[in-house]
C-alpha cells in the first residue's frame, strides 16, 4: 500500500447529495417541498404571522400547545407543499380551545380563516 495516496473521510451524510467519479452528476431535492397552491401559500402566511405575535404574549400551556402545532403545520406545508385534514382540524381545535388568547390577535383571524377555507367551511 502507498503511503502518499489521498485520505478520505466522509462524516455523516443524511441529507446531503454529492456524487464522486469524472462523470459524477449530483442534484439535490431536498427540503424543496412541493408546490403549494394559494390556499397552503396563505395558511402558511398566516401560521408564521401567529407564531410571531405568540411570542408577544405571556406563554401559557394552551399557547405552547398551539405554537407547536403552528410549528408542525409550517413544517408540513414546507416539505410537502400542502397540508392534512387532520392537522387542519387539530388547528381549528387549539384555535377554539385558545379563543380569549387568539382573540387578541389578528393573526389568528387569518389561520382561522385560512383552515376553514382549505376545510370547505
Amino acid at each position: 500500500m502507498a503511503t502518499d495516496e489521498p485520505n478520505v473521510s466522509i462524516g455523516d451524510v443524511s441529507h446531503s447529495t454529492f456524487a464522486i467519479g469524472s462523470h459524477a452528476h449530483a442534484e439535490s431535492h431536498h427540503g424543496t417541498g412541493g408546490p403549494r397552491d394559494a390556499a397552503a401559500e396563505e395558511l402558511l402566511k398566516a401560521v408564521r404571522e401567529l407564531r410571531a405575535d405568540l411570542t408577544r404574549v405571556r406563554a401559557d400551556e394552551r399557547a405552547r400547545e398551539l405554537d407547536a402545532e403552528l410549528a408542525d403545520t409550517d413544517d408540513e406545508i414546507s416539505r410537502t407543499g400542502t397540508v392534512g385534514e387532520s392537522r387542519l382540524q387539530r388547528l381549528r381545535r387549539l384555535l377554539a380551545d385558545s379563543e380569549a388568547l387568539v382573540s387578541l390577535l389578528a393573526s389568528a383571524g387569518a389561520v382561522a380563516g385560512a383552515v376553514a377555507g382549505l376545510l370547505g367551511m
